[in-house]
C-alpha cells in the first residue's frame, strides 16, 4: 500500500475536522480568554493570526524546497505536486502575513507601511514564490520548466532564516515580540503563551489539511491530462485504421 493510500482516510475525514476545531479553539483564545497587551492593547490580538501566518507560510516553503530537492534527485512528479501545491497554501500564508502586517502597523507606528529590513525581505520572499508561479503556470507540463522552478524554490527558501534573524541583524521597527524583556511589550503573561501555542496547532493543522487537498487536486489533474492523451492517442489509431486502403 502506498504512502497515499495510507494516509488518505484520515487526511479526507479527520483532518479538517481537527482543523476546525482546532481554529475555533485559537478563535475563542483569542477573543476570549487572552488579556490585552499592556503597552498595545486590544490591537495586539493580531499578534496570533500574523505570526502563525508567517510560520505557517515559512513551512509551506520549506515543504517546497524538500520536495523541489527530491523531484530533481528523483524525478518523481510525485515530489514536483507536492512543491507546488506547498508553495501555493505557502502563498496563501504569505499574503495574510502582508495583510495583517500593515493593519497592526497603522495603530502602532502611526503608517500603514515602512520598509523595514524584515517588512523588505517579506516582501522579496513572495515575489519570489509569486515567480515561481508564474513559471509553472507559463510552463504548462514542459519538465524543463518544472526543474527550474524546483531550482527557484530551493534558493526562495534562503529568505526564510534572514526574515527570522533580521530584527537582531539589523535596526529596525519591526518589534521582536516573543522575545522582547520583560516591561517592554511583549509576551508576559502565561495565557498568552498557551492562545500563541493553540494558534500555531490550529494554523499547522489548517496547513496540512490545504496542502493535502491541493496536492490532491493536482494528482487529479495530472490523471485527467493523461486519460486525455490516451484518448487522443486511440482517435488518432482509429482514424488511421479508418483511412486505411
Amino acid at each position: 500500500m502506498s504512502v497515499r493510500a495510507r494516509i488518505a482516510p484520515f487526511a479526507d475525514t479527520v483532518l479538517p475536522w481537527l482543523a476546525f476545531a482546532a481554529m475555533v479553539t485559537a478563535l475563542a483564545c483569542v477573543f476570549l480568554y487572552v488579556p490585552n497587551e499592556r503597552m498595545q492593547g486590544p490591537v495586539q490580538r493580531i499578534f496570533y493570526f500574523h505570526v502563525n501566518s508567517a510560520w505557517s507560510a515559512f513551512m509551506g516553503f520549506g515543504v517546497a524546497a524538500a520536495a523541489s530537492a527530491l523531484f530533481l534527485w528523483r524525478g518523481d512528479p510525485t515530489y514536483d505536486r507536492l512543491a507546488r501545491a506547498a508553495v501555493e497554501v505557502g502563498m496563501l500564508f504569505c499574503t495574510m502575513v502582508l495583510v495583517t502586517g500593515p493593519i497592526w502597523a497603522r495603530p502602532i507606528w502611526g503608517t500603514w507601511w515602512t520598509w523595514d529590513p524584515r517588512l523588505t525581505m517579506t516582501v522579496i520572499l513572495w515575489t519570489v514564490y509569486a515567480v515561481y508561479l508564474v513559471l509553472r503556470s507559463m510552463g504548462q507540463d514542459d519538465p524543463q520548466i518544472a526543474r527550474y522552478a524546483a531550482v527557484l524554490a530551493i534558493v526562495g527558501v534562503l529568505d526564510v532564516p534572514l526574515i527570522m534573524i533580521s530584527v537582531r541583524l539589523w535596526r529596525g521597527m519591526h518589534p521582536s515580540v516573543i522575545s522582547a524583556p520583560a516591561g517592554t511589550g511583549g509576551i508576559q503573561d502565561p495565557r498568552m503563551i498557551v492562545t500563541l501555542v493553540v494558534a500555531l496547532v490550529a494554523f499547522a493543522l489548517l496547513f496540512l489539511w490545504l496542502l493535502w487537498r491541493r496536492a490532491e487536486a493536482l494528482r487529479l489533474e495530472d490523471e485527467l491530462h493523461a486519460l486525455a492523451d490516451d484518448a487522443d492517442a486511440v482517435d488518432g489509431r482509429a482514424a488511421v485504421r479508418r483511412t486505411a486502403p
